[in-house]
């Protein structure tokens, strides 16, 4: 039950991430959460998006290098601690994260955290045994 990130290349220059987010909107794609970290010369922004597909091609199309990775996306209570169990289960487990980032899903009164870890499969079955909610790549674009 992963879900597909699109990582993106961006040179650290006025108008960079404007690029990017208006060849993704031009292909009619919605991004429902990113994060965004830079070295020097470059920045590197991760995506979820309701069509990875489509932004995908807008990407190609526009001249922009990225690639797809996949990612959990754990759904947690929108309220203090829910973060906190989340990375406490991993931790128990042996496991660190590489990165993560979180955006609130209204429609469904969840915050959704999306998560890299190295053991995708690992994680995912002991976030289960906890009780923790995967949200599916398909209930990500319907938001």
């Amino acid at each position: 039950m992963a879900v597909k990130q699109i990582s993106v290349f961006v040179e650290n220059k006025s108008g960079g991430l404007a690029d990017i987010t208006k060849a993704i909107s031009d292909a009619n794609v919605n991004i429902r959460a990113l994060s965004l970290s830079e070295a020097t010369d470059f920045g590197v922004l991760r995506l979820i998006v309701d069509d990875v597909f489509a932004a995908g091609n807008a990407l190609k199309e526009s001249g922009h290098i990225y690639n797809i990775t996949e990612v959990l996306a754990v759904a947690g209570e929108d309220k203090p601690g829910s973060i906190t169990k989340i990375y406490t289960v991993l931790a128990e487990a042996g496991m660190s994260l590489e990165y993560a980032y979180a955006f609130f899903a209204k429609s469904q009164e969840k915050a959704i955290m999306i998560i890299k870890v190295a053991d995708r499969l690992a994680a995912k079955k002991v976030l289960k045994e906890a009780g923790i909610s995967l949200v599916k790549e398909e209930e990500i674009a319907k938001l």
